[in-house]
């Protein structure tokens, strides 16, 4: 396999896992990035924890999904990372759950 094929190879694994994203995303409440991956779930438990004057995160995914190229199962029943790095956890937004306001200013009538 040529170096180039293996860059064609890996460029169509990210695009089919951007897919599956964009499929499965809707089926979850939250965002969670951390410094090694990238996560949907359903629900997150976030703790900050010390020892020996370490703070750490610790994080509980329940019902998940996993942005990794290289799992054959990205659907994951309970998560937990540990991590002495930033979590950023975002609440999704659903479609039906947005209100707009009826003066948003979008130049209509």
């Amino acid at each position: 396999m040529s170096a180039e094929d293996l860059e064609n190879y890996e460029t169509d694994m990210e695009l089919q896992l951007y897919r599956e994203y964009k499929d499965v995303a809707n089926l979850f409440n939250y965002v969670v990035e951390t410094e090694r991956r990238f996560y949907l779930a359903n629900a997150v438990d976030m703790k900050a924890r010390s020892a020996d004057g370490e703070v750490y995160f610790d994080v509980t995914l329940t019902d998940a999904w996993v942005w990794d190229v290289y799992r054959t199962a990205r659907f994951v029943k309970t998560v937990r990372i540990v991590t002495f790095k930033d979590v950023n956890i975002e609440e999704l937004s659903r479609i039906e759950d947005l209100t707009i306001p009826k003066d948003a200013g979008m130049g209509l009538g």
